[in-house]
Order: C-alpha cells, then structure tokens, then sequence
C-alpha cells in the first residue's frame, strides 16, 4: 500500500517579543488554557497521523500541554533553531518517512477541523498549497525611501497563514538547497517562499479563514479572546 503518511508540524520556538509580556506568547492563557495547546489539539482530532512539535521549552510542553490535556498524536519533541527556516528544518527531519506534512504556526489557536481537511485534500492533488484570505484593504507596494510605488489589484492580492501543506520530498528538497545556499538578499517568511526560491511556481491557494490569526502583539489577544467567546456561545 502506497505510504499516505501525514504528519503535522508545529512550530512553538517563537519569542513573542511584540508581545511585550514575560511568559512567550504561544503560552500565554487563552480561556485558561495555552494558545499553543488550541492549534495541537486541533491536529490531533484531524487526520494527521502525529504531530512533531518544535520548541525550545520541551519540558513545559510535555509536562503541561501534551500530558496534561492527553495529546496523544504528538511523538516528538524537537528543538527549535536560530531562524523560522531552521525550526521547520528540524521538523522535516523528524517526519521522515512522512508522505505529506502540514507545518503551523503554534500561535494561530483557531485553525479549524475545515481548513486542515481542506489542506489534505489539496495537497494530495497538488503538491504544495498554502491556506490564506483574500485582502479586505487595498494594498500598496512601498518604495526604498517610503513612497507608494503600486498597488496591486486588491483581487490578486492575499494574507496568507498556516498551514501550509507539502509533499514531503519536495518541501525537504527545497529546504536543502536553500539551507545550503541561501539566495542574496531574501529573508524567508514563510515555507512556500522556500519552494519560490527553487523555481516551483505549482503552490496552490486555499481559503483559510479571517478568524485564523496569528497572536502576536497584545490586541491580537483581545481578539481571540473575543471569537473564543462566541465560538463557546457566550
């Protein structure tokens, strides 16, 4: 039988220093529970097979995520690295074996069962797809020196967010070249600019949500406290 394996990856190694709190923001409180702890347990009921979770505080999240609210899909603990590109490296080396992987930022709580069968579904027929929302604003491409240069037909334009979902050979083949040779001047944001750096022009986009946020500064905290308050119907 043909290897179908999924594996989720999520990233946790943040430092949350927009936050300006001492506690990094993945494991902050959410309705008392870690924001970290929403984004694990939603792959856990998804049809990931294990998730690998990155992190440089690995007894924390065993002792009070993982044991503590019975994750019981997550099968290692990896280290996470200097930069973004080097955690999810050391991600991709833990799932080998892996079919397809789903890499996520641990600080986005309200990815839903949705959006990861949406995922998996497009992976399969396309080998690569990144999840996202169209762009509410008009967006305007900035000069060196400040000015508005352009701007983009909002209709073309999108925010895109985690997961984002790859053929394993091909986004570990992609994160190799790159790591052995990164192109001049590109900061890598996220893990399908690695694919772009390589050529592969075949990445799909699947719609998100607007709720999928990435909790990153104090007001963002605000919000999800907000959507969690009426996704619990209070």
């Amino acid at each position: 039988m043909k290897n179908e394996k999924i594996t989720a990856i999520v990233l946790a190694g943040g430092s949350g220093k927009r936050m300006g709190a001492a506690c990094k923001k993945q494991y902050m409180l959410l309705a008392g529970r870690p924001i970290l702890f929403y984004a694990l347990s939603a792959f856990e009921k998804s049809a990931a097979d294990e998730i690998i979770l990155v992190t440089n505080e690995p007894d924390y999240c065993r002792q009070q995520i993982i044991q503590k609210y019975k994750l019981q899909k997550v099968t290692q603990v990896v280290p996470g690295g200097a930069e973004r590109y080097h955690s999810v490296y050391n991600g991709l080396i833990a799932s080998a074996g892996s079919r397809y992987v789903l890499i996520h930022d641990g600080a986005r709580p309200f990815v839903t069962e949705d959006i990861l069968k949406r995922c998996i579904e497009s992976v399969k027929l396309h080998q690569a797809c990144i999840t996202g929302m169209p762009a509410k604003d008009t967006i305007k491409i900035a000069d060196a020196e400040g000015f508005a240069a352009q701007t983009p037909a909002r209709d073309t334009v999108w925010q895109i967010q985690t997961p984002q979902a790859f053929s394993y050979p091909l986004i570990l083949e992609a994160y190799q070249k790159i790591l052995n040779k990164m192109p001049e001047g590109i900061v890598i944001t996220d893990d399908a600019m690695v694919l772009e750096c390589t050529g592969f022009t075949g990445i799909k986009l699947i719609q998100g949500s607007y709720r999928n946020i990435k909790i990153t500064t104090p007001e963002d905290l605000l919000i999800a406290e907000s959507f969690l308050k009426e996704i619990r119907g209070m």
